[in-house]
């Protein structure tokens, strides 16, 4: 008899819904660090980071580029909400490459230039750091 997976893992953006999955264990970077998700885990509300969600389920992982946003977690089900979120596979490893050269290239004269120049860098880490070749 198959294992049940006791949590479900939604990812949706004002578009779409990314992901709809079932997993034994759901990781996710909040604002202020990584967050790991278990069966019965108590209900939770939290600001979201700029970073790789891990949807763990039959010793495989999914990965998925989130960008903020929210996440909450109630009666085992895992839903996040987010500007951007993108599927591993759907990440090229030379669009991330170029993303993190121009986020790089960014001036940074201002507070506010040096807080987007760090946010586009992080970003685009992220994404390098699951693409595909």
């Amino acid at each position: 008899m198959a294992k049940a997976t006791p949590i479900k893992c939604s990812v949706i953006t004002p578009e779409r819904e990314v992901l709809s999955e079932s997993a034994e264990a759901v990781v996710f970077p909040a604002h202020d660090g990584m967050v790991g998700i278990l069966k019965d885990r108590a209900p939770l509300l939290c600001e979201l980071g700029t970073g790789v969600l891990r949807v763990e389920s039959g010793g495989q992982t999914k990965n998925v580029f989130i960008d903020a946003g929210f996440a909450q977690v109630h009666d085992n089900q895992v839903t996040i909400l987010t500007e951007r979120a993108a599927l591993a596979e759907n990440i090229s490893r030379a669009d991330a490459q170029k993303a993190l050269s121009n986020a790089e290239a960014m001036p940074a004269h201002d507070e506010a230039s040096v807080t987007a120049r760090n946010k586009a860098i992080e970003r685009a880490k992220a994404q390098l750091s699951i693409a595909r070749q």
